[in-house]
């Protein structure tokens, strides 16, 4: 049985990817608008991810036979002063993120809470390498100052990426 402080910090990070979702899915559109395909699949990838970040909390909550509590989403962000701007929110963001992770953490180390510490360091690792790439992105588009060829290179780019489910269902 998993501890009520752990269950509620776990519910928070639940709706934390949800809202996540919501935000990488608002910036795929504001750039399939603006005509750059490659970076909504970005995003669309981004969205993805989140929503099973999102499910594996879900279900790891189940599976200690806690109470999984969704909450409404908050209006997110739809309008960008440029490609650079979404990129910088995203790095904000994902560091936010990060933040609530190792809150998360030590929650579950405040608990002695094993299990979940366990589970965590999955979600500590990923968010190192999602600070990096979002912050590669960032630079490159810092290097290029967020337009001409480069971009149109990086937007080729971005149109490769695919998303692979890091959960894959369980046999």
């Amino acid at each position: 049985m998993i501890k009520k402080a752990v269950e509620d910090a776990l519910n928070e990070q639940i709706n934390a990817e949800f809202q996540s979702a919501y935000l990488y899915l608002s910036m795929s559109a504001y750039f399939q608008a603006a005509g750059l395909s490659g970076f909504a699949n970005w995003m669309r990838i981004q969205y993805q991810e989140e929503l099973a970040h999102a499910t594996r909390f879900f279900d790891y909550v189940n599976e200690r036979s806690g109470r999984v509590k969704l909450a409404p989403f908050s209006e997110v962000q739809v309008e960008f002063s440029g490609i650079v701007d979404v990129f910088e929110t995203t790095l904000s963001h994902e560091q936010m993120v990060t933040d609530l992770i190792n809150k998360l953490m030590d929650v579950s180390i405040q608990e002695s809470d094993h299990a979940t510490k366990s589970f965590l360091q999955w979600f500590v690792d990923e968010q190192v390498e999602e600070e990096a790439n979002v912050g590669q992105i960032l630079n490159n588009l810092t290097l290029i100052k967020g337009e001409g060829q480069g971009l149109l290179m990086m937007d080729r780019e971005m149109q490769t990426r695919v998303f692979v489910n890091p959960f894959p269902a369980k046999a």
